[in-house]
């Protein structure tokens, strides 16, 4: 038997590993846009000290939508890596 052969098959044995190791690959890149945002924010502010007033203020509100972006599909990640882990028990 080919070791894809067998690894599908010990998969289909086990689901409940399956989803668990499919939310731990949702919770770890939810929470890496988390702290990469976290980061990219304070650089951002940083930077934003050392631009002209009136460049600033633009320069801002694309990094605040970007910011939010971010956030919001972190979120999403992680929301989903919960709800997979909670359906994984019942499994």
């Amino acid at each position: 038997m080919f070791p894809l052969q067998a690894a599908w098959l010990y998969y289909l044995e086990n689901p409940a590993l399956v989803l668990n190791g499919l939310a731990l690959f949702f919770a770890v890149n939810g929470s890496w846009l988390w702290i990469a945002t976290q980061l990219r924010s304070s650089l951002g502010r940083q930077r934003l000290a050392t631009l002209p007033a009136s460049d600033s203020d633009l320069s801002l509100q694309r990094d605040q939508r970007i910011n939010r972006l971010f956030y919001s599909v972190g979120a999403v990640c992680l929301t989903l890596a919960l709800v997979l882990t909670l359906i994984s028990t019942r499994v």
